[in-house]
């Protein structure tokens, strides 16, 4: 009996991937087209638009009268393709997480789909490990082409194109870096937990965009102090504001070496201002921050932050699964 249940187990993982497969295939070809949809666009964001786009600026910058031409169109069609193809990146990890929860888990779950697979000789762990596997590679392929693409495009135009944005740009900062792909990776999970949860498909998908913009939240919050910073200080005649620098803090630097709230006066130079600061024995500004060379501390950090987030969400959704099975989501 045992030598005649062998062909099974070795015959049903491949058998569950291709059902699989066949049964997201337009998920697979929205994600295909939406991946290759936004790779065009940061190519030719890349090439042709920055090309056009610096061309304008140079013209812009060496005008000297109000009649010089330039080609302005070209700096807005730069402009608006940046912030579109931003914008699709970042959303990728709310694609992810709404369909995770909606069609991965939480439809199948509400129609029964599952269930009735638990009962063909795939274990609850199998089911939930199958639709978290090949998805996942597939999400982490996909979102880091786009990532690289978008880094590349932003290269081209930096320092090159006037008003292009800077690192430490939010939108920018992620789609430029890894932690998109992390933030990617969570929303798959937090999508597959909040299905586990509300077994229902419109809940799950709400619910999974939501955890994953907690997640990201979470990060941006966490990465500036996820990197020793550095601070500049200088008198109070002048704040002396830096450029090109991410900040994490400004305010006053009092006599005996405390940091303290800015009121926001000015400089020292103004006799109202110098009053107050002698009053709040300030003698000083200080600007602790991140200058651009952080740039790769701070993304690697806030990734493994990320995927330490993501991994608890995939926790919790075996855990779910448990919760919905019992002792059968024990069992591999």
């Amino acid at each position: 009996m045992t030598a005649l249940s062998l062909p099974t187990v070795k015959t049903h993982a491949p058998r569950h991937l291709h059902w699989l497969v066949r049964l997201h295939r337009p998920a697979l070809l929205v994600w295909a087209a939406l991946v290759l949809m936004t790779s065009a666009a940061l190519l030719w964001l890349y090439g042709p638009a920055t090309d056009a786009a610096a061309t304008a600026w140079r013209q812009w910058n060496a005008c000297h009268t109000e009649s010089c031409a330039y080609d302005q169109p070209a700096i807005l069609r730069y402009k608006s393709l940046y912030l579109y193809a931003t914008i699709a990146v970042t959303s990728v990890p709310f694609v992810v997480a709404a369909w995770s929860g909606a069609a991965l888990v939480g439809r199948e779950l509400e129609s029964g789909t599952a269930r009735l697979a638990w009962t063909q000789g795939l274990t609850p762990v199998r089911w939930l490990t199958g639709r978290l596997a090949l998805p996942a590679v597939l999400v982490a392929a996909g979102t880091g082409l786009l990532v690289g693409l978008h880094r590349l495009a932003w290269t081209a135009g930096e320092g090159r194109v006037d008003t292009a944005e800077a690192w430490f740009d939010r939108t920018t900062l992620h789609a430029n870096g890894p932690t998109t792909v992390a933030f990617a990776l969570a929303g798959l999970a937090a999508g597959a937990l909040a299905g586990l949860l509300w077994q229902r498909t419109l809940p799950a998908l709400m619910t999974g965009a939501g955890l994953t913009l907690v997640v990201r939240t979470i990060a941006d919050q966490a990465m500036p102090h996820l990197w020793p910073t550095a601070t500049h200080t200088t008198d109070l005649r002048n704040a002396d504001l830096l450029g090109n620098v991410l900040y994490v803090d400004q305010g006053l630097v009092t006599a005996g070496g405390r940091h303290i709230a800015d009121p926001g006066c000015g400089s020292s130079t103004w006799p109202d201002c110098r009053a107050m600061y002698e009053k709040l024995d300030a003698v000083g500004f200080f600007h602790t921050y991140h200058p651009a060379s952080h740039y790769w501390p701070l993304q690697l950090t806030t990734t493994a932050l990320t995927l330490v987030l993501a991994l608890l969400l995939t926790a919790g959704a075996y855990l779910a699964l448990r919760r919905i099975t019992g002792p059968k989501a024990a069992a591999v």
